[in-house]
């Protein structure tokens, strides 16, 4: 492992960075685990202290050291990245934990945005604690926050559920634990998986809910779908293929009164006779605004009733 040290140039062991053509010392940090936050795009979004830390780290750990280095080279910092990722975790972590218990002052950083979240960073920040070392927050750019404010959805209460199941059954039962949570909800999500995610969730969620599907924030071609995810689901479903990295945002659930029970159980009911179990509940579901798995099992009860 090479530190910051070790790289050369200007200043005290090479610690500098380079702003507006300037070259700026960094201060010397104390010895503690330094969670970057770094931009999610635009290489602007980055913080003079996040510029001094990752500068005056003596190591400097990362997801990938070809991506990191962009930003290094943009800032003319001249440390040599080390690379952490989910790959080598349990090799690469207790280096740098050893780092930590020689004294020296080590920078984490992922591919963008802030460490930890959806990275394995978190493994390492647990081993620092656990292992007495001091962890120091470095905070900046941040996807979920970048979708929320953007999205226009209400920020007051939000929930940062990260990627949903890639499985169809899984993907739809983990929508319907979040269905009733009274807030905002947040996922990444892959291009490829965005519109059967999105379809995916009008059909658990209801068709009406709101919802914005938030796409390469900061970047040149930065987007914001917006429209309830009925809406949102149609234009996805015969749509072009979708590039990009995705924040999908979701309304939190409406406040109108939910309809009686008895409206409830007449409304599967009558579905029921024309459609299979499944297709009754979905549709339920659309109309009433009521979680699918909860109809489904419903109506599941009051076919059992009728058959006793």
């Amino acid at each position: 492992m090479q530190d910051g040290r070790a790289a050369g140039g200007a200043g005290e062991g090479g610690k500098t960075f380079r702003l507006n053509n300037a070259v700026i010392p960094a201060r010397p940090l104390e010895p503690a685990l330094y969670l970057v936050a770094t931009p999610i795009g635009n290489l602007s979004d980055i913080t003079l202290r996040a510029l001094e830390t990752l500068a005056g780290a003596d190591v400097l750990a990362c997801e990938d050291t070809r991506v990191t280095r962009v930003l290094l080279d943009r800032y003319g910092i001249a440390g040599r990245p080390y690379a952490y990722h989910e790959h080598n975790a349990a090799e690469a972590g207790p280096r740098l934990i050893a780092a930590l218990a020689a004294g020296k002052s080590v920078a984490l950083v992922s591919d963008a945005g802030t460490p930890l979240v959806s990275d394995p960073g978190y493994r390492l920040a647990l081993s620092a604690i656990e292992a007495g070392h001091r962890v120091v927050p470095i905070p900046g750019a941040s996807a979920p926050l970048a979708a929320l404010v953007g999205s226009g959805l209400p920020n007051d209460a939000f929930f940062f559920a990260g990627f949903l199941p890639s499985r169809d059954k899984a993907r739809r039962d983990r929508l319907a634990e979040l269905a009733g949570v009274p807030a905002t909800l947040l996922f990444f999500e892959s291009p490829h998986r965005i519109a059967a995610t999105v379809a995916a969730a009008a059909e658990v969620l209801g068709e009406g809910r709101a919802a914005c599907v938030c796409r390469e924030l900061t970047k040149t071609f930065e987007e914001f779908r917006r429209g309830t995810l009925g809406e949102l689901a149609a234009r996805y479903k015969d749509g072009p293929a979708v590039k990009g990295e995705i924040v999908f945002v979701v309304g939190p659930p409406g406040e109108a009164a939910a309809p009686e029970a008895a409206d409830v159980d007449r409304l599967l009911s009558a579905l029921a006779k024309d459609m299979p179990a499944g297709k009754a509940a979905t549709e339920a579901a659309r109309r009433t605004g009521l979680p699918r798995k909860e109809l489904y099992q419903r109506l599941l009860g009051l076919k059992d009733a009728d058959a006793g």
